[in-house]
Order: C-alpha cells, then structure tokens, then sequence
C-alpha cells in the first residue's frame, strides 16, 4: 500500500504544469460613431475545432491540426468578450456580452457565427471568416447582416504569444466592420 502511494506521489510531482496562452487586451485607435446607445454581443458562435482549448494551425496543405497548445480561457467566451471589448472602445456606447447586465433592454443585439477561426501557416495569418446579424430592439434601428473575412499576417512559424496576440487584432478588425457596417 505505501509502495502504491510513494509510485502516485512521484508520478504527480513529475506531470508538467499545463501552460496556457491568453490573448493580450484588445487596444484600438479606431472610433466610430454608431446609431444605437447600448449593444449587447451575443456569444459568439465557433467551429467545432475552434470550440476546443487547443490552438488549431492550418498547415500549408490545408489541414487543420491541433498544435498541442491551449488558450487560456474558453475560446467561445475569450471571443465574445474580446469582441464586446472591442465593440465599447470603438463606439464609446454601453456594450456587454449576453447576459445583458442592464435594467434597460440593449437598442441592439450583434450575433456572430465564425466559419474560420484559425492560425494559418499556409497564408501565414490568423483568420476569421463568417457572418454578423445585427438585430435592432424595439424598432431603434433595421436589422442588418454581413460577410466578414479578416486576417492579421503572422510571421513563418509564429510563437505561440504572436498568435495570440494576432487574434486580439482580427477580433479589433472585426468589431470596427461590425461598428461600421451593421450599426451605423
């Protein structure tokens, strides 16, 4: 029994702790002016390999392979927070991700459904593609929709903060389009 226990105990110590890479704060200096007063982000809406902790590269072949290397927060939630963030600096209005944390309803709802979420080694970018909905409340405004693609270029064989930092960038590109073209 003793024996069991020291042969758990040593394999416990020997694991490696799990290391885990988070997307710096998102920093813009775009500012757009928008018709609505308040936005709520609804959660934003992965692929299925995107919804995994693990960071997916798209090697030159156009495969989509898992690197080993994990985000630190649920990429689903890091997304949706990292575009309300965004959404905020860039508007200056009240922006919050679902559940709306307010008394008063949001004048509009932002929901996005990524298609492509992925750093690629093949056109050496992080890249998002897919579709916004811009649903204005209580007649505050027409709904909208659009097609986005953005990609942010990362060096050959990025290190794992460089992606993580060049999707902080393509989530900023993409509420500017949002701001700009689905709640003006």
């Amino acid at each position: 029994m003793k024996k069991l226990l020291i042969i758990g105990l040593l394999a416990g110590c020997s694991s490696s702790p799990e290391v885990r890479y988070a997307v710096p704060e998102i920093v813009t200096d775009a500012r757009v002016s928008i018709a609505y007063s308040s936005v709520e982000v609804l959660d934003v809406s992965l692929p299925a390999y995107a919804e995994l902790d693990e960071i997916f590269i798209e090697t030159p072949d156009g495969a989509l392979n898992s690197s080993d290397l994990l985000w630190a927060d649920d990429p689903s939630r890091g997304a949706t927070l990292e575009l309300s963030r965004a959404l905020a600096l860039i508007t200056g209005r009240a922006v919050a991700n679902e559940p709306w944390p307010f008394e008063r309803y949001p004048q509009a709802r932002v929901e996005v459904r990524v298609e492509e979420f992925v750093a690629s080694y093949r056109t050496n970018e992080f890249r998002l593609a897919g579709q916004y909905f811009v649903a204005g409340q209580d007649d505050a405004g027409p709904d909208r929709s659009g097609l986005f693609r953005v990609g942010v270029a990362l060096p050959p064989e990025p290190a794992p903060a460089q992606i993580a930092a060049a999707r902080g960038q393509a989530m900023a590109l993409l509420a500017e389009q949002i701001a700009r073209e689905g709640l003006r």
